[in-house]
Parts: structure tokens; sequence; C-alpha cells
């Protein structure tokens, strides 16, 4: 079954352009891995600080795998004091069948 969830976090006023830099950079990376199948990076209109991410995967062990990759720590390391929550706030998703 795949693994699908929402990442939300807002960047700090004036963080806006450091943050998109960084999440580019980690997407491109995170949508190399072999189990990821969406890595889709938004804002949202009506706020443009808020900041969306639709992730994928194609199962539970490529989210694990996804989770152990070397470049995440240091993504969120560089992430935590551009943003405004302690971290990415993840909602995970089931489909409506």
């Amino acid at each position: 079954m795949k693994k699908t969830l929402l990442a939300e976090f807002t960047a700090r006023e004036g963080a806006e352009d450091e943050v998109t830099r960084l999440i580019l950079e980690y997407a491109e990376k995170v949508r190399e891995e072999e189990g990821n199948l969406a890595f889709d990076v938004y804002t949202k209109e009506a706020s443009p600080r808020a900041y969306w991410i639709f992730e994928v995967y194609r199962d539970e062990d490529a989210f694990q795998a996804h989770l152990k990759a070397p470049y995440g720590g240091p993504f969120n390391t560089a992430l935590a004091p551009l943003i405004e929550e302690d971290a990415s706030v993840l909602t995970f998703l089931d489909p409506v069948a």
C-alpha cells in the first residue's frame, strides 16, 4: 500500500527565499529515491509563506528508507531556524475507496 502524506510548515518572515532554495534542493534528491512516487512542493495562494509538500512513497518500506536518507537530517537542521513551527507538521493520508 502506498504511503502518502502532507508535510506543512510556515517560513519565518523574510526567510521565504532561503526556504524555497532548501526545499527545492531537497526535492531533487527525494525525487531520485527509488521508492518515491511524488514530492510536490506548494505554497498557499492566500499565504505564500505557508508551504505544503505532498509526498507519495511506493510503500512503508520506501518511506522508511526515505527517513534514513543521509540528506534528510542536514535538511531538517537547516530548515528548523527558518520556520515558525518546531518541525514540519506531518499528516498521513489514506485513499478513499
